[in-house]
């Protein structure tokens, strides 16, 4: 959709200096696709805030922010959670850094998405049973 020529993605990584946010995004879309996980997108109608995708499960809604970088701020995700406390979120980041688990938000790197969906399959059955 950016028109981005296929040759540029040969070269460097002139298109990623551009398109790197949204080819990350599109990449981890293709993950949760792919194991048949629905998404949805957030935006609010009064800011500038947005939340990348939003995952429900049968026991909880996951706000996500998708970070192409591994210095990483989740500002419009850290509000939408501290502005809804009647929903007890814990957000996701997916990004270039490790794992980390605060109070109000998980990052996983890249790489691990897969990993992290089956295991919180498996342990959200585990629980239900």
């Amino acid at each position: 959709m950016a028109n981005a020529p296929a040759g540029q993605m040969l070269v460097r990584n002139n298109v990623f200096k551009e398109f790197k946010g949204t080819f990350t995004e599109q990449f981890v879309l293709q993950q949760l696709v792919a194991m048949g996980t629905p998404t949805y997108y957030w935006s609010s109608n009064s800011t500038s805030a947005k939340i990348d995708f939003v995952i429900q499960t049968d026991k909880r809604v996951i706000p996500v922010e998708v970070k192409a970088e591994e210095n990483v701020r989740a500002k419009s995700m850290s509000e939408y959670i501290k502005n809804h406390p009647q929903y007890a979120l814990k957000g996701l980041r997916i990004s270039m850094s490790g794992y980390r688990d605060q109070d109000w938000m998980e990052n996983i790197p890249l790489f691990g998405i897969a990993k992290y969906f089956s295991e919180a399959n498996d342990f959200l059955q585990d629980r239900a049973l």
